[in-house]
């Protein structure tokens, strides 16, 4: 693609990317039959060749966003599966968080959702005031279906009310900072991300994640200062929120890495391990040492399921005769392209594991797009839950809470991979294996 950006706009390193990611398009159209957006709404500026054109169009004029551009780049899940598909290498994850930082900084949004932004960028990727916002959201969700209206604020609104989780678990002792140490002699010392949001809505993913590791002879720290890892700020395009919240777990995990030294940062959250994937990127600007951590931080960064694999995972239990519908979450797949090792695990520890047809299509979560786009997000739910339906399995597994919450209320219970692992390597049943043997034992004939 031909781009014609001036000098002066060049000097500018975001923009000096973009442009060479823009002349990397071919104008093939790949990316548009496997795009979520252009398959439900069969708009090509909801593709990302449509998508690809706005944003070059607006940096290049160099003017405020348009509605035009800031409705079709809204839409945008960031769920890259073009980037799977692209024969070309485009980053399009690049493009369009550059894009999404310019029209957070050019184009003035209604205040509604203004005020929806920052507060989700507020609360978010805080435990303490993600705790205190759902208790709030239970008491409130029984009114749901009682705010009028189709305007995209009340449709907000129910959505936010209609996650909200009926109970909020309690808190973890595993979510304080401290050193796990590894059971026998020790293998391997890495840092967990215990991160923000999840460690709210599922605690038990975490917990199953330091019991394995443990148990595998890993030693297991978590960092005093890590926290959020900055990624539902990037894709909202608040740039600075972000950068902080990725220097203060770069500055917090180097501080392991210059003491006892660690060996990976383990993320079983797969959103949040394609950020912390690509910190080097982020901090490719910043002055040293904050640059050289950073891609040291990004080159150790592992999915949990990528360690596994590499400590030769093996189940202690025997086959529990329960079939997996493996739900690739887009930021594993696309954003990490760890596909093989989550689904060879599960065959390992003793699943039938089971692929559903469109598995390359997201399911909707993409980090605040169910709360911020809840009529898309429904359709792809809706979807989604229909091709995992059809595998006839008896549990769905993912490893991103943010999948696991968007499917979890389906005729199948959804569990993190982690917690499946664990289950059958010595750890304790999860939950939803109990609602599924308490299903099975519900159909037995009397004796």
């Amino acid at each position: 693609m031909q781009t014609s950006f001036t000098e002066a706009q060049l000097r500018d390193p975001d923009t000096r990317d973009s442009n060479t990611i823009l002349r990397t398009c071919v104008h093939c159209g790949f990316c548009t039959a496997t795009c979520p957006t252009f398959v439900l709404l069969g708009d090509e500026l909801d593709s990302p060749r449509g998508r690809i054109y706005l944003i070059k169009e607006m940096l290049e004029g160099g003017k405020p966003a348009t509605e035009e551009v800031v409705t079709h780049v809204d839409r945008c899940l960031s769920c890259l599966s073009c980037m799977t598909t692209c024969p070309s290498g485009v980053n399009y994850m690049h493009l369009v968080d550059h894009a999404r930082t310019y029209i957070e900084d050019s184009y003035i949004r209604p205040w509604p959702e203004r005020l929806l932004r920052r507060t989700l960028g507020a609360i978010l990727p805080y435990p303490a005031r993600f705790r205190l916002a759902l208790a709030g959201a239970r008491l409130a969700r029984p009114l749901a279906r009682f705010i009028p209206g189709r305007s995209m604020t009340a449709q907000r609104l129910r959505a936010m009310l209609r996650l909200a989780p009926a109970s909020v678990p309690a808190r973890s002792p595993v979510e304080r900072p401290g050193v796990h140490r590894a059971i026998g002699t020790r293998r391997a010392r890495v840092a967990l991300l215990a991160g923000c949001a999840q460690q709210v809505l599922d605690p038990a993913i975490n917990e199953a994640t330091i019991r394995l590791l443990t148990r595998m002879g890993v030693e297991v720290v978590v960092a005093n200062g890590a926290g959020c890892c900055g990624a539902l700020t990037h894709h909202m395009g608040q740039h600075d929120a972000a950068m902080a919240a990725a220097r203060q777990n770069i500055g917090a995990w180097w501080r392991e890495i210059d003491g006892e030294g660690l060996d990976a940062i383990v993320v079983n959250a797969s959103g949040c391990g394609t950020t912390v994937k690509d910190y080097g990127h982020m901090f490719r600007e910043e002055p040293e040492p904050w640059r050289g951590r950073a891609a040291r931080v990004a080159a150790l960064a592992k999915d949990i399921s990528e360690l596994l694999a590499g400590l030769d995972y093996a189940p202690t239990r025997p086959a529990p005769g329960l079939s997996i519908a493996y739900h690739s979450a887009c930021s594993l797949q696309h954003g990490q392209r760890v596909t093989a090792e989550p689904k060879t695990l599960l065959t390992r520890a003793g699943f039938t594991v089971r692929e559903p047809a469109e598995a390359h299509l997201c399911c909707g979560s993409a980090g605040t797009y169910n709360l911020m786009q809840p009529e898309i997000a429904g359709q792809l739910k809706t979807r989604k839950l229909a091709n995992l339906d059809r595998t006839g399995a008896d549990l769905i597994a993912a490893g991103n809470i943010g999948c696991l919450t968007q499917l979890g209320d389906g005729a199948m219970p959804a569990v993190h991979t982690v917690a499946l692992l664990d289950w059958m390597a010595g750890g304790p049943e999860p939950a939803a294996v109990t609602q599924v043997m308490a299903r099975r034992a519900a159909l037995l004939p009397a004796i």
